[in-house]
């Protein structure tokens, strides 16, 4: 298969600096709207993951029987992965009281698992392409348990090392920073490093998201999260488009 039909056939986002930026406000964004719905409208965190489960649940079937890669519906998917991740670890905590260590032990074992059982079906772990349906669903899995990590990581930080939001954003971005830096040194594997940027960039955009919207008193900035989410959705927009465009633009010249 030549790399413009994998191009062409693979079910996920190419990844490039598009794809990193992309990636971080839709975890912004769902780190917003998880709280909305579960601290904002006083849902709790048991009905706000009913309403986000049932909304990633439903984008990932049109994803997953999708022939071609959909920008709307794959960025969907990711934003849907991280409310359902925000719910998930905050459950976890506050309302299982399993606390964030634990919380992060258990969602690790899970990605671990997950990441181990596609492997040993597939011997690799890269997402250039992911073409198979089942191949994709593992992908989903993956994801769902990395954007959930990535959350009581970021937690972690600012609740129980008691950084504030700005200190832990600095925390995450230097451990992208670091991942950066091996890739582009080639000194470790870029699927190991593919999936540690996934990981650690949840927390980035997490802590990112409440220092917009927490409380002065807590350390945020008191946006909102209405308002904060739809800069937010407005900004996920335009870069998708504009990354839409910019591929187009590559595939015709």
């Amino acid at each position: 298969m030549t790399s413009t039909s994998k191009s062409t056939l693979n079910k996920i986002a190419e990844v490039t600096i598009f794809f990193w930026i992309i990636k971080i406000i839709a975890t912004t964004l769902g780190e917003m709207s998880g709280d909305m719905l579960a601290q904002t409208l006083n849902l709790g965190y048991v009905i706000a993951l009913g309403i986000t489960g049932a909304f990633l649940v439903t984008v990932l079937i049109f994803q997953v029987r999708a022939e071609r890669f959909h920008p709307a519906l794959f960025w969907a998917a990711i934003v849907g992965t991280t409310m359902v991740g925000t719910e998930i670890s905050d459950m976890m905590d506050r309302t299982f009281g399993l606390g964030y260590v634990w919380g992060s032990a258990i969602l690790s074992a899970g990605l671990l698992a997950t990441l181990a059982i596609w492997y040993k079906r597939d011997g690799n772990l890269s997402v250039d392409p992911i073409i198979r349906k089942d191949a994709e669903i593992t992908f989903w899995i993956a994801v769902l348990f990395s954007n959930s990590l990535g959350t009581a990581f970021g937690d972690f930080l600012v609740d129980v090392v008691n950084l504030s939001y700005i200190q832990g954003a600095m925390v995450t971005m230097g451990v992208i920073a670091v991942v950066l830096l091996l890739h582009y040194t080639k000194a470790m594997n870029d699927i190991a490093l593919f999936w540690i940027a996934f990981v650690f960039t949840r927390p980035f955009g997490a802590t990112f998201g409440d220092l917009l919207t927490k409380p002065l008193d807590k350390g945020g900035l008191d946006l909102g999260t209405h308002w904060a989410s739809l800069v937010s959705l407005v900004l996920i927009i335009g870069f998708v488009f504009w990354s839409h465009k910019s591929d187009q633009r590559k595939r015709h010249s």
